[in-house]
C-alpha cells in the first residue's frame, strides 16, 4: 500500500465526539512511551502527523487521521500514563473502552508493545480485556532496532507465552524499528488485505 495523502481530521475526548462517517478504521494503541506516534509518522511517512514527545501521556484525546481518503488511522491514548490525575486517568479509560468495544466501523486494533521488555502486567491486563471486544487486534513488538534479532525473537516467544493463558493461538505479529523502517510494509500490507485492496495500490 502506498500512503498518498494523511490528514489530521479531528481529536474527540470520548465516542460520541467522533466523526459520523463510513471510513473503516484502524487503531493504535500502548503504553505510554511505546513509539506510537513515532511508528504513526513512519508508516504514513509524515514526520510530523502524530505529535512525538519525551513524556509520557501526551496523547490524550482520540485523534484521527484520514489516510488515502479511504480510511482512518486512530491514534489512541496510551495506557499507563504516571502524571495524571486518577480522575483525568478513568476519564481516558472509559473512553478508550468505549470506543474499542463500541466503535462499528473499527477494522482492528495495533498494539504496541516494547520489544525489550518482558511482559509487562499492565500490557496482558489489556490485552484480556481487549480479548473480550469483537474487534481483532495485532501486536505491533517496537524498537527492534535497540537490540538483536535474537533477544526480540526470544522476548516475543516469552510473550507469546504469557498469552496462551487465555488463547490457544497468538494474534498476528509485527515487528517495527523507525530507525530501520523494519515492519512497515508489512503493517501496511495487512491494513491493505484487511480492506481487500491492492498492496502496491
Amino acid at each position: 500500500m502506498k500512503i498518498k495523502s494523511a490528514e489530521f481530521e479531528v481529536s474527540a475526548p470520548d465516542l460520541r465526539a467522533c466523526p459520523t462517517w463510513a471510513l473503516p478504521e484502524f487503531a493504535f494503541i500502548g503504553r505510554s512511551n511505546v513509539g506510537k506516534s513515532s511508528l504513526i509518522n513512519l508508516l504514513t511517512e509524515r514526520r510530523e502527523l502524530a505529535k512525538v514527545s519525551d513524556t509520557p501521556g501526551k496523547t490524550k484525546l482520540i485523534n484521527f487521521f484520514v489516510i488515502n481518503g479511504a480510511w482512518s488511522l486512530v491514534d489512541l491514548p496510551g495506557y499507563g500514563y504516571a502524571e495524571i490525575g486518577k480522575q483525568r486517568r478513568l476519564e481516558f479509560a472509559e473512553a478508550v473502552a468505549d470506543f474499542l468495544a463500541g466503535r462499528r466501523n473499527l477494522r482492528g486494533v495495533f498494539v504496541l508493545i516494547d520489544s525489550r521488555l518482558p511482559p509487562q502486567p499492565i500490557d496482558l491486563e489489556f490485552l484480556r480485556w481487549l480479548e473480550g471486544c469483537t474487534v481483532p487486534y495485532a501486536l505491533i513488538f517496537t524498537k527492534a532496532d535497540k537490540q538483536s534479532a535474537a533477544k526480540t525473537e526470544a522476548g516475543i516467544r516469552t510473550f507469546k507465552t504469557a498469552l496462551t493463558a487465555w488463547r490457544t493461538e497468538p494474534p498476528v505479529i509485527f515487528v517495527s524499528s523507525v530507525k530501520t523502517r523494519a515492519g512497515r510494509s508489512d503493517i501496511l500490507a495487512h491494513i491493505a488485505l484487511k480492506l481487500g485492496t491492492r498492496t502496491g495500490g
